[in-house]
C-alpha cells in the first residue's frame, strides 16, 4: 500500500492525466448517444413537438404495460424495423427501455441512420412507474 501511495505522489501528473482522459471518454460517449431527458421533460417534448415514445423492450414487457401512445420495436430488432419510424425522422423520438441502459445504444444507432432529434429517457419504464405516470396495456 505504501508503494502505491509513493507512486501516486511521485507521479501525480500522470494520475491526473489518466482521470482527465477517463472523464473525457465518458463525456464523449454520453454525448454521442444523445441527450438524456427526465420522464417529465419527455412528456413535454412529445406533446409540444408531436414526438414519439419508442419502447425498446421486448413485446411481452410492452404488453404488460407501456406509455400511452408509445410504439414498440424491441432493441434487438431496431435495425431491421427502422422503416416503421421513418416518418418521424425530423420529429423528436424518446427512446424508452426497462431502466435506461439500452436507450443510449439505441440513440447512437438512430443518429447514425440520420434521425435528428433522438433522446433517451433516464430511468426508463422503471422511473416512469416510480413517478406513477400513466401506462396502458
Amino acid at each position: 500500500m505504501e508503494l502505491i501511495l509513493r507512486f501516486a505522489l511521485g507521479q501525480w501528473v500522470l494520475i491526473t492525466a489518466l482521470f482527465v482522459c477517463i472523464i473525457m471518454l465518458i463525456r464523449n460517449e454520453s454525448q454521442k448517444s444523445g441527450p438524456a431527458v427526465s420522464p417529465q421533460e419527455a412528456i413535454k417534448i412529445v406533446n409540444k413537438e408531436s414526438g414519439l415514445f419508442l419502447d425498446l423492450r421486448d413485446s411481452r414487457e410492452f404488453k404488460d404495460g407501456h406509455i400511452v401512445g408509445a410504439s414498440n420495436i424491441p432493441f434487438n430488432k431496431l435495425a431491421q424495423q427502422l422503416s416503421h419510424i421513418e416518418k418521424f425522422k425530423d420529429q423528436p423520438i424518446i427512446l424508452v427501455c426497462k431502466m435506461g441502459h439500452q436507450s443510449g445504444t439505441g440513440c447512437k444507432q438512430l443518429k447514425s441512420e440520420g434521425f435528428q432529434k433522438v433522446f433517451k429517457m433516464t430511468g426508463g419504464m422503471f422511473e416512469w412507474e416510480n413517478l406513477q405516470l400513466p401506462t396502458t396495456k
